[in-house]
């Protein structure tokens, strides 16, 4: 009776101009796994992740270019604001392309989020001095607002059995694209120095030495926004036909019906006024997620600046390809994982004890990094890369345990503003980590002779502070879980 209650509810609720209709009958209709519906959740994700850490191999030069540091200690104090402008505007901006995507629709977010890569990224690439890579890099966090909404397209565009693969698509997405960003700006920066034969420095490679991985982000966006613009929209451009359903009511005991049917029952339940902040398990996955995102960034910039600085200073004295040669190595090894262990892991332990183990894990191998300084040569080469490729599975490990608790800590309705709670957290706790990183590791260059944890040794201790408490908050009585 129910399964034929809905059908009838399906077909009167179809209204013919309605996208979000017209996706649902597609979802009904279609079956097999949803190829097409990865393909075009990935490119749109990755487009989106590629630029937010791709100048990090880079920025100790670019900022040195820029002649703004009067010392050379003094450049990662600088770096950190650049690196922080573009998760300060999404922090301002997150709620607003929220609204926005309910409103008017997903699609018009996410183009307007790819052409803003398409634009800004390009412009950043070609900045001539410090305030103009402040600028664009702001406008190009202001515009990328479409992790939320991309969340929502997925979740409503892939069948139910299938919602589980749509969030591990856009995380994994997300997580590869800020790995393969920064490998590419290592790669492809200052091309008339490293590839003489291939560019001179009369071209406009040689003249803008960070123009190239800027451009060939933006010639992906450029790309993938080309091809959303065949995209469906997914958001019903209607109120609910409540005349509808009220004359199948007349021929169907509907209270006895929604009583037994659970997606019909869960439809009852939106109209209850709950407030998103009032959900503890929601909002405590939330700031436990903060924390290990404030570490995460904080790492992915420390990580480039040391193996930029001078060895005089403790750090590795690579150049920006040999930062993208272990960030490639680490994007792959990443990548491995989280389509072969990380669910069987996932499974076996469960999210929170994921998140628990890969942060534990992670303290003890970020206290090794000060004496990987100390090598050289071969054993230089694979301690750091083996070192890399673990740290980077770690974070994305806990991080995604996290996102998992997240989205099941609220009903599937409410995904979509708790997302949004959560974009705006985590950018602001992401703009505060790269500033942050940035000006303790200036002062822990300039504190080489102190008798307490002197150099990087501090900022390594620092960074284990912070995920040393994200850790602590993996527990009871703070991390509470929904009962399922």
């Amino acid at each position: 009776m129910a399964e034929v209650y809905a059908e009838c509810l399906l077909e009167n609720k179809f209204h013919e101009n309605c996208p979000g209709c017209k996706v649902d009958q597609m979802k009904r209709l279609r079956r097999g796994f949803p190829f097409s519906e990865l393909l075009t959740v990935w490119p749109i994700v990755l487009c989106t992740a590629l630029p937010i850490s791709s100048l990090f191999p880079f920025l100790y030069f670019m900022i040195g270019d820029f002649n703004i540091a009067k010392k050379e200690e003094d450049i990662g104090f600088y770096a950190g604001f650049v690196g922080c402008s573009f998760m300060l505007g999404r922090t301002l901006t997150s709620v607003f392309w929220g609204i926005v995507a309910d409103r008017y629709g997903r699609k018009p977010v996410i183009l307007i989020g790819t052409a803003s890569v398409v634009i800004f990224n390009t412009l950043f690439g070609l900045s001539v001095n410090f305030w103009m890579a402040i600028i664009t890099r702001f406008c190009l966090g202001s515009f990328n607002g479409l992790l939320g909404p991309i969340k929502a397209y997925a979740m409503e565009t892939f069948r139910d059995e299938y919602q589980g693969l749509a969030l591990s698509a856009v995380s994994t997405a997300w997580g590869i694209g800020l790995i393969i960003g920064p490998a590419m700006g290592g790669f492809l920066a200052q091309p008339a120095k490293q590839y003489p034969s291939l560019f001179s420095e009369e071209s406009v490679f040689g003249k803008f030495p960070y123009f190239l991985p800027c451009l060939a982000i933006s010639c992906f966006a450029l790309l993938v926004t080309i091809i959303s613009l065949r995209i469906p929209e997914t958001l019903h451009n209607h109120k609910i036909d409540d005349d509808a359903s009220s004359s199948l009511d007349e021929s169907f005991d509907t209270s006895k019906v929604l009583s037994h049917d659970p997606e019909s029952h869960k439809a009852t339940e939106r109209n209850e006024k709950r407030s998103l902040l009032k959900n503890w398990p929601l909002i405590s996955s939330i700031i436990v997620y903060c924390i290990f995102s404030l570490h995460d960034m904080a790492y992915t910039e420390i990580f480039s600046l040391w193996a930029n600085s001078p060895r005089k200073y403790g750090g590795l004295g690579y150049s920006s390809a040999d930062v993208g040669s272990v960030l490639a190595i680490s994007g792959f090894g990443l990548l491995v994982f989280q389509l072969s262990l990380y669910s069987y892991a996932e499974r076996l332990l469960g999210p929170t004890m994921v998140t628990r183990i890969s942060g534990s894990l992670a303290l003890v191998l970020l206290s090794t990094y000060p004496l990987i300084a100390k090598l050289s040569g071969l054993a230089l080469t694979l301690a750091l890369n083996c070192a890399s490729v673990a740290k980077n599975v770690l974070s994305t490990s806990a991080i995604t345990g996290l996102f998992i608790l997240q989205n099941r800590a609220v009903r599937q309705d409410q995904r979509g503003a708790a997302n949004g709670i959560a974009m705006t957290a985590m950018s602001l706790f992401k703009a505060i980590g790269p500033a942050a990183a940035g000006i303790i590791y200036s002062w822990s260059e300039k504190r080489l002779d102190a008798a307490f944890l002197p150099g990087t040794q501090m900022v390594f201790f620092i960074l284990n502070v912070v995920l040393a408490l994200g850790v602590v908050m993996t527990f009871k009585p703070f991390l509470a879980q929904t009962q399922h």
